[in-house]
């Protein structure tokens, strides 16, 4: 199970990436740009950081779509692997299928393409580099022809370039940050990234010093109001479809926040980059951090009147099912706290909660100490003395069908009316942040955790 780990995150420093966009596959959101005439099609590089949210199905990053039998594809397949192709009159003009699965739901992932059909060996004019490092292991291999023209970077001033779908179909489900598309270059990933000298970890760098040609464009996502702005200076804006300013996010490559685990869940389902959940019988789910030591905090909005709904820590193996006698301890709605491990059982605690309100968590790893506030109302300590040796993870669950709830660990997909951070600068909350406690972020956890 992908986790965060205290050991594995360290937050690397230098260049800050400000902002991703968050995608919802259910809700058709992409982006969409014509061109107005033809770029280098025989050489250019393409830059995209992502992380995954939705594992089923084939999602896809982008494509330029002319009918079935005409098309450019950049898609991660219901297996995890990664497909590359330009498809031009029924046959595949060069395609890439790596062996290698892409299925970390934590992890913000690197992401470079190059084609460039003018290299006299075959192997060169299609590249791809994950996190630095060159993928030479693939399931498929077609190479294109000497001089062989893709259909991205094609300009009619009609035919769209999309990010996000094709044929309004396969829809991604995740985040994207950083893209940037250079037409009639041929450039490494180290245009793009770096390794941390003290780290290792793949690292962003400053991308606005290259030169991007005619159709390249630089996505950076930080303007709310406009968030297909290309600052590039080529203005290259794209087309903002379903997405509006609440989809951009302070989850980036930089500084990785915590999210709900697709892989760790009962019959729940997740949407909204896995901050919004809907429950399914008695189980629930837990999020993508692991906490050992510090202090954090976080928020949880209920999003209809639906009742049987809970959430606080459990070990990091609970079985996602609720009173498992698993080492859970939680808060439900009916005003009640809950603790299997070794001294279990139901107890009155606190008030009840329901449709929009707010119910707050605050997990004192150090002591064990585990806190609820509603509606930014201290509710008291639930539970002290909380232990266990390989760490907490937060946990929610639901008893009913069609409970619908969205969970804020500082990139929330609900509107905030106050806005409040931690002292380190970092989460957006409806509730001030009781001192001493921070959100659950790399940036965060490498200094506390």
């Amino acid at each position: 199970m992908p986790l965060i780990l205290p050991s594995n995150s360290i937050s690397a420093v230098g260049y800050e990436v400000d902002n991703s966009l968050r995608f919802n596959s259910g809700s058709s959101d992409s982006l969409s740009k014509a061109f107005s005439s033809n770029g280098t099609r025989t050489k250019w590089t393409w830059s995209i950081w992502f992380k995954r949210s939705k594992l089923s199905g084939s999602n896809v990053l982008g494509a330029c779509y002319f009918n079935d039998s005409n098309e450019d594809r950049l898609e991660i397949d219901s297996n995890g692997q990664m497909i590359w192709y330009s498809y031009q009159s029924n046959s595949y003009v060069g395609r890439l299928k790596t062996n290698r699965k892409f299925r970390d739901i934590s992890a913000w992932y690197h992401l470079v393409l190059r084609w460039d059909t003018g290299d006299s060996t075959a192997d060169n004019r299609m590249k791809i580099w994950i996190n630095g490092v060159e993928e030479t292991s693939f399931a498929i291999r077609n190479n294109p022809s000497s001089d062989a023209e893709s259909l991205f970077n094609y300009g009619n001033g009609s035919q769209q370039w999309v990010i996000g779908h094709t044929a309004n179909v396969n829809h991604w489900g995740g985040y994207m940050a950083e893209i940037v598309f250079c037409d009639n270059q041929k450039l490494d990933p180290t245009s793009f990234g770096e390794f941390d000298e003290d780290t290792g970890i793949w690292k962003p760098i400053d991308v606005s010093g290259l030169t991007f040609g005619t159709n390249g464009f630089y996505l950076d996502f930080e303007n709310s109001g406009s968030l297909g702005a290309d600052v590039s200076g080529n203005g290259n804006n794209f087309t903002v479809n379903n997405l509006t300013s609440i989809d951009q996010t302070t989850d980036t490559p930089t500084n990785n926040y915590c999210t709900l685990n697709p892989l760790s869940k009962g019959t729940i389902t997740l949407a909204e980059g896995n901050l919004q959940w809907q429950g399914s019988g008695d189980n629930g789910g837990k999020g993508t951090f692991l906490i050992t030591k510090g202090k954090w905090y976080w928020e949880m909005k209920r999003a209809d009147s639906e009742d049987n709904v809970g959430l606080g820590v459990a070990i990091s193996n609970w079985t996602n099912s609720v009173n498992s006698a698993s080492g859970e301890a939680w808060y439900g709605y009916q005003g009640q706290a809950y603790k299997v491990s070794g001294t279990g059982g139901e107890v009155s605690y606190g008030t009840s909660f329901s449709n929009n309100d707010i119910v707050s968590v605050l997990f004192d790893a150090d002591n064990g100490n585990l806190a609820f506030y509603v509606n930014g109302s201290s509710q008291g300590t639930a539970f002290t003395g909380l232990t266990d040796s390989e760490g907490y993870v937060p946990i929610y669950f639901t008893y009913r069908t069609s409970v619908t709830n969205y969970m804020n660990f500082g990139s929330p997909i609900h509107s905030i009316s106050s806005g409040n951070s931690d002292a380190n600068g970092h989460g957006n909350f409806e509730y001030a942040v009781p001192s001493g406690y921070y959100s659950l972020n790399t940036k965060n956890l490498s200094e506390f955790g």
